[in-house]
């Protein structure tokens, strides 16, 4: 029996190492083309400043823009380097203070990250969704698939503040809302963990909710509490109460490895930190519409005034300017 889990523990460090190799190898391939793009930039800005014309200055500034954005990537992702960071991600979104103002603002909230996530070419799939009670959502579970999905979404993990003139307000007056982001890493098979299962209790349920748009109407639903902790997570998405267990378990399990990260904490509420005071006060990000349009993220000072662009997912501003500052240890919390 020792020999049989000694084999498949060396396979698992086997496969580990070449996906470490192709990682590194990869990555040298980059730099090198990088190399290459930029010795080839220099000969285009040679050749346009021969020619002394409009036409070629503005060639060579395009491909100088794009280039630093491709450095700015590329630095930013040698800085990710957390035992998690290239994993996929999971995100929980829940409404905070502000009632349908702020359910309204979670489902904004949801959209703004799919787009994000389509821009970065991440697959985006809702694990769980609770629609609210006249408009928006309550709380959304969706996973965003693809390398360095976690590491770039953990700066958006806090309280997300919104400032606007209520569209459910008859009188027009301003309404400020919240609503929390929680942000956990999805575990590779290398990172599993096991669990107990007299520590589980789960439960089965018919899926709820606005039909197509979120969910399938099956009666597959699984709630898993873990009960040394109090964590609770379901998946209601997938069609078969199997696949949503195996998803609702892989939620459970990013969770306690969180937990873990937090210095061993014993209960839920320290797993989301700052998440604790889903009101006033404890912002990471304030989005405003009225009077004035302004998106400022409050650790890093770092504003931006197109605030339907940055709804439309243009956030990587207020992202890598997080971990730039995170990896100084410069943020502010």
């Amino acid at each position: 029996m020792m020999q049989e889990q000694d084999f498949w523990n060396d396979l698992n460090r086997a496969q580990q190492i070449t996906q470490e190799a192709k990682f590194v190898k990869d990555r040298l391939l980059r730099y090198n083309n990088d190399k290459s793009r930029i010795e080839d930039l220099e000969v285009l800005a040679e050749m346009a400043r021969e020619e002394d014309s409009e036409e070629s200055y503005t060639e060579v500034i395009s491909e100088v823009k794009e280039m630093l954005q491709e450095i700015d990537r590329f630095r930013i992702e040698t800085m990710l380097s957390g035992e998690y960071d290239r994993n996929s991600a999971i995100l929980d979104l829940h409404t905070g203070v502000g009632g349908t103002d702020a359910q309204d603002w979670t489902e904004m909230l949801l959209r703004m990250y799919t787009r994000w996530s389509d821009k970065k070419g991440y697959k985006v799939e809702t694990l769980d969704i609770l629609p609210g009670d006249e408009a928006g959502i309550k709380s959304a579970a969706i996973k965003i698939s693809g390398e360095f999905a976690y590491g770039y979404l953990k700066a958006e993990k806090g309280i997300h503040r919104l400032v606007r003139i209520s569209p459910f307000n008859a009188n027009g007056k301003r309404q400020t809302s919240f609503t929390s982001v929680e942000v956990l890493p999805e575990l590779t098979a290398e990172q599993d963990i096991d669990i107990r299962p007299d520590d589980l209790k789960i439960d089965t349920y018919r899926a709820s909710g606005a039909g197509g748009q979120y969910v399938n109407k099956t009666e597959s639903a699984i709630r898993i509490t873990h009960l040394p902790t109090g964590i609770v997570v379901q998946c209601q998405n997938e069609r078969s109460q199997h696949s949503n267990r195996e998803e609702a378990m892989r939620m459970l399990k990013s969770k306690l490895v969180e937990l873990k990260e937090r210095a061993h904490k014993e209960k839920i509420e320290d797993l989301t930190g700052e998440l604790k005071d889903m009101g006033w006060g404890s912002q990471i990000r304030s989005y405003v519409f009225q009077p004035y349009t302004m998106v400022k993220d409050h650790r890093t000072n770092v504003e931006n005034g197109n605030v339907n662009a940055v709804m439309d997912g243009d956030i990587d501003l207020f992202i890598t300017e997080y971990l730039k500052r995170s990896s100084n240890e410069e943020v502010v919390h």
